[in-house]
Order: structure tokens, then C-alpha cells, then sequence
């Protein structure tokens, strides 16, 4: 679906130049490979890229890396365990995701596997995460750019050449080889005017807003109300049977994850929407700001219900929430393949596969979110799943693959985002020294250096 096609408003528009427009700002460089965000797949897109002898530069619009997992303080990293009846945690991803997870365990800041519904999932350490992503860039040789964002794209005809980025120094130029969208949002894939889809016919997930609880009493907690990370029966029938004159808990589902630190609990238990109960389209900025506001405003409502009604929360207190609210969706590029929700339902496997996924459909939109489990089974992501069906000279990593709207649901999170990073990376650097086009790559050989380096395919 083009774009323009979508009920948008104004700052929705495409911002594209030509190389002679560029030509009237600075040029900051001239490199390999671009990266566009911070996060999970961003910093693996861009290690692996600068670690395939490619000069990189990666631009990030906040003052450190990270993204949905620090800057909206989700906390946890999903995907990396396969879900089952069986009470021990079973690991089937590893590559990029397990050598970010055991420098942060390195790093004392990432627990052992918690028991979270029918799988499992570690809780890390928000410094921590910053300062791993920080050692591996530099280490590799990545050049960072915090506190810059992308103002236009660069292009001639349908071929990436680069970007134009804004901080308080001005605008300036970057030429890249190669650009990998790495924001989340498909930033780039839209500002170049290239197709993509918004959820269910415009239709996307809640946004939350996760908050840290310190002051906690852990081991009473975990006593009494067990370590099953999804609230406990009891926790959600005090919920229900809450004074509603006295709260406002718009969630009766919410988890709870014991942290790195002592006394220190991570929560999740927001649902944001507008005051008419609508959707909020995070993409404008003034639903976004609905959500950040509204977002504080029940952290404290849960916070004050946690301190009166939980064992072991008694004397608690809010230290922090996230920068910004957790984003679960936002635009989805028009691949030259899909994940399809079948596809994630019926577990596929395929040869093209860059990653696989034994994360549940986890849809959190409405009154009630949906839950699907992919019992002791997974699906694979296909490689044409990162590559947008217009533009040359471009691949993506992250949420913003290719995928469904439950699909989506399932193939969001933080191990299989690592790896589309990893992939991304590879991809760029096989194309650069190889001379094809992204979209002519052997999926099979990206997939065998992916496997070198530790990757499950």
C-alpha cells in the first residue's frame, strides 16, 4: 500500500533531495554503510558491519543506544527461549543476541532465565545495556552520532546515495553505500517515499509505560506471589476487586519482574489510549504526547495500588519510568517477502531464514491483549523480509520488517531484533564487497556467515 494512500497529516510527508541538492549543505562523510537507530538492531547492524571492514556510522537520536529496551525501559530480552509445558528454560537463539546477553551477564546486568507465562525471559540492567552498546561500537569501530537525527534521504531515482542529519551544529550530509533503517518506525524507508502498511488497516498496538519500583521487599515477594513473571491469579483478582473510586487501573493483566538490583522490581502494567478509549498513533507527535503524559499518570496510580495491596511492596516507591513510553508498533515496510500470521501459527521454517522466532503472538491492542503460544516450536523470519519492495541501496532491521500485523506481535521483540540487525549487517557488507544489490543476496550465504558467528539457523 503506497503511502499516500494512508489518512496522514502534514509531518506524514515525504522528504526526499536529490545529490544536488545535497550538494548545497556540508558533507559530513562519505562512507560504507549508514545506520539510522540506536537499538537492539542497530547496534548489532552496525558491529557487524564495522567488524566486515566497512566504515560505518551509526545515528542515534537520544544520548545513548538502546531504544524500546532502555529508552522505553522494557527491560527485558524475549525471544531467545523456546515456550513449553517443561519448567526448564531451553535457549534456540543465539548469535548476536547471546554475545550481547553474555557481555551484559559479564557485566553483572542481566538475570538468569525468569519464568515468564509458558517461556522464559532475562530482566537487564538499563545502564548496563547502554554502556555494553557503548563498548562493542567503539571497540569495532563504529563512529557514533547521538543526539542527531535524519531530516531527509538522499536520493537518485530509486537509489539510496544517503541521508541529511539535524543536531545543534546545524544540517549536514552523510553519503552512504549502503543505509540500514534501523529506526523502528521505518523513518527512512518513508521519508523516501518507498511503501509501507500501519498495522490492521491502521490499527496498531498500546503503547505502555514501564516504571522501576524500588524499596521492594523481592523474596517476600516472590514468596507469596511466585516467580511466574505474568501477574499471579491473586494480584489480578485484587485488581478486579480494587475500589475504583480510589484507582484508576485500566489493566488488569500486568507482570512484574524482579531486576539486577536489590529491592528493585520492573513493571509493566500500563495500557495508553486516548480519553475516548481510540487508538493512539504514536507516529503523531501529539498522540505520542497524550501517551507520555497519560503514561506517568497511571504509573502512579499502579504504584500507589502496588504499595497498598501487594506483599512485599509495602514501603515501595517509583525510581524512574521510561525516557519515552514502550512502542509496540508503528509502520511496517512493504517487503519483497512477508511474515505472514500463518506463517508464525503454523511455525514455517524456510531455507531464506535470517532468524528464527519462538516468541507467542503477544497482541496488545484493545481491552484485552491476545496470547498464542508456539509450544516446543518456531518459525523462521525470511531474509526478503528486510528488504523493502521500492529502493535500492537499503535494508532494515528491527520492527519495522515486513511482517503482519499478529505476525508483528510475535516478531517485534528484542532477540529476534538483535539478529535482523545482525543479518542487515552482514547483508550491507556482502553487497558492498561483492558488488550486488541487496535484493540479489544469497540469503543462503548470509545465513552461513551468521552461522559462524554463532547464530542458530
Amino acid at each position: 500500500m503506497d503511502s499516500t494512500c494512508v489518512n496522514i497529516p502534514a509531518w506524514e510527508i515525504r522528504h526526499q533531495i536529490s545529490l544536488d541538492e545535497a550538494r548545497s549543505l556540508p558533507c559530513l562523510a562519505e562512507i560504507d554503510v549508514l545506520v539510522v537507530g540506536g537499538g537492539a538492531s542497530g547496534v548489532a547492524a552496525a558491529t557487524v558491519a564495522a567488524e566486515s571492514n566497512c566504515s560505518t556510522i551509526l545515528v542515534e537520536r537520544y544520548g545513548f543506544c538502546g531504544g524500546a529496551a532502555v529508552a522505553g525501559l522494557s527491560g527485558t530480552i524475549c525471544g531467545l527461549f523456546l515456550a513449553s509445558e517443561q519448567s526448564k528454560p531451553k535457549q534456540i537463539v543465539f548469535g548476536f543476541s547471546e554475545r550481547f546477553r553474555s557481555e551484559l551477564a559479564r557485566r553483572g546486568g542481566v538475570t538468569p532465565p525468569q519464568k515468564y507465562g509458558k517461556t522464559f525471559v532475562v530482566t537487564h540492567d538499563p545502564l548496563k545495556w547502554r554502556e555494553t552498546a557503548d563498548s562493542l561500537l567503539t571497540v569495532s569501530g563504529v563512529r557514533v552520532l547521538f543526539h542527531t537525527v535524519v531530516v531527509a534521504v538522499i536520493m537518485d531515482g530509486n537509489r539510496h546515495l544517503g541521508v541529511v542529519i539535524e543536531s545543534n551544529a546545524g544540517r549536514s550530509v552523510i553519503l552512504a553505500k549502503r543505509t540500514i533503517d534501523a529506526s523502528g518506525d521505518a523513518a527512512v524507508v518513508a521519508r523516501a517515499g518507498h511503501p509501507w502498511r500501519f498495522g490492521d488497516q491502521g490499527r496498531i498496538q498500546n503503547p505502555t509505560m514501564f516504571f522501576r519500583l524500588g524499596g521492594v521487599d523481592v523474596d517476600r515477594f516472590v514468596a507469596h506471589w511466585g516467580e511466574d513473571t505474568i501477574s499471579p491469579p491473586e494480584i489480578v483478582e485484587a485488581l478486579t476487586a480494587a475500589d475504583r473510586r480510589n484507582y484508576d487501573l485500566p489493566r488488569k493483566k500486568i507482570w512484574i519482574f524482579p531486576t539486577t538490583q536489590p529491592g528493585e522490581l520492573l513493571v509493566n502494567a500500563t495500557r495508553l489510549s486516548a480519553r475516548d478509549g481510540s487508538m493512539l498513533n504514536v507516529i503523531n507527535p501529539e498522540d505520542w504526547t497524550v501517551a507520555e503524559i497519560d503514561g506517568r499518570r497511571q504509573v502512579r496510580e499502579y504504584a500507589r495500588f502496588l504499595a497498598a495491596h501487594v506483599e512485599g511492596c509495602e514501603r515501595s516507591f517509583v525510581i524512574d519510568t521510561g525516557v519515552e513510553c514502550g512502542v509496540r508498533q508503528t509502520r511496517s515496510i512493504e517487503g519483497l517477502q512477508t511474515l505472514t500470521n500463518e506463517d508464525v501459527v503454523a511455525g514455517t521454517k524456510r531455507p531464506d531464514s535470517i532468524c528464527r522466532s519462538p516468541w507467542p503472538i503477544e497482541l496488545h491492542a484493545g481491552d484485552k491483549p491476545k496470547l498464542h503460544w508456539l509450544l516446543d516450536n518456531y518459525y523462521d523470519v525470511p531474509f526478503g523480509a528486510l528488504i523493502p519492495a521500492a529502493g535500492e541501496n537499503i535494508v532494515v532491521a528491527g520492527r519495522c520488517l515486513s511482517a503482519e500485523h499478529e505476525a508483528l506481535a510475535s516478531a517485534r521483540v528484542t532477540a529476534q531484533c538483535f539478529e535482523y540487525g545482525h543479518a542487515a549487517g552482514v547483508a550491507a557488507a556482502l553487497s558492498i564487497s561483492g558488488g550486488a544489490p541487496l535484493h540479489l543476496l544469497e540469503p543462503a550465504a548470509i545465513a552461513e556467515r551468521m552461522k559462524k558467528a554463532g547464530s542458530a539457523l
